[in-house]
């Protein structure tokens, strides 16, 4: 049995938000919600697991302080040692204050170029990808939530958004 997907439109985002609690506890999955602006505790009131995205930040921001340690280790130390203002250059442990400010650049530089990268892969949003935005009007001052709904429920879905406060109930096209 398909599920069709009707489209609620809200204008304002608190009645949004009890919108969202009230068609969760009545165990119909929303699909998606487009808004104009981030509305905060929406993620929460739609049951969204936690991102893992710090973790993956951490972990580049690691690889570019390794990228960083090697890079200078061997070229510094092993490939081509110099004597710049006196200082000798037997062990990275001897240069290590010199080397700091490479090492916290590499990290940042890492973390932050990986992680636009990891956003573009893990959203389905590159560049040059058309909008697939199912409303224009969601961008400038409109709220839409996409339900799931089966068969045989939707009247009753239509008449639980309408007493949320929808503005409009836009059902499916047959």
């Amino acid at each position: 049995m398909a599920s069709k997907i009707f489209r609620a439109l809200y204008n304002d985002d608190d009645i949004l938000m009890n919108a969202v609690k009230k068609v969760r506890e009545a165990k119909h999955h929303i699909e998606e919600v487009y808004t104009p602006f981030p509305v905060h505790g929406l993620d929460k009131a739609l049951g969204l697991d936690e991102t893992r995205l710090s973790m993956a930040a951490f972990l580049y921001g690691c690889l570019g302080l390794t990228v960083a340690t090697v890079m200078m280790n061997y070229i510094m130390i092993e490939d081509w040692p110099q004597d710049i203002g006196g200082k000798p250059s037997f062990t990275f442990i001897q240069n290590m204050p010199a080397f700091v400010p490479v090492m916290f650049e590499m990290t940042i530089f890492f973390a932050a170029h990986l992680m636009v990268i990891t956003f573009y892969l893990k959203s389905k949003m590159w560049p040059f990808k058309k909008a697939e935005n199912p409303l224009p009007s969601t961008t400038d001052a409109t709220f839409l939530m996409e339900i799931a709904v089966k068969e045989g429920e939707e009247e009753a879905l239509t008449e639980l958004l309408l007493d949320t406060g929808a503005v409009e109930v836009q059902l499916p096209k047959e």
